[in-house]
């Protein structure tokens, strides 16, 4: 299994960004996917959820603000990030759970200028 993410980068409070993790060696349509995010000095923590069926679900910080969603065709995950905040910096992270192993991807940093 390989997640590959990609799409952070810098920009300003306000702004937004868009993540993708094009996964490999799953059968994508099947599994639900995550995004983490770790900020400097912080512990791991979930950010939001899509199932196989497309439900979502959300850390609250980040409601109305995100959005998950995923295309099975290209087994691709994403996150649509608008009206990022200084807070949200972190890298962040794709993963789901194979035959009850969990896989990461490599990460991905955002940074919110103030």
């Amino acid at each position: 299994v390989q997640l590959q993410a990609s799409g952070g980068g810098l920009v300003q409070a306000g702004g937004s960004l868009r993540l993708s993790c094009k996964a490999s060696g799953i059968n994508f349509k099947i599994y639900g996917m995550d995004w983490y995010r770790q900020a400097p000095g912080k512990q791991r923590e979930l950010v939001a959820t899509i199932s196989s069926a497309g439900n979502t679900n959300y850390t609250d910080s980040v409601k109305g603000r995100f959005a998950i969603s995923r295309d099975n065709v290209i087994r691709t995950l994403y996150l649509q990030m608008n009206s990022l905040r200084s807070e949200d910096t972190a890298v962040y992270y794709c993963s789901t759970k194979h035959r009850g192993i969990t896989y990461w991807g490599q990460g991905t940093q955002v940074t919110v200028s103030s």
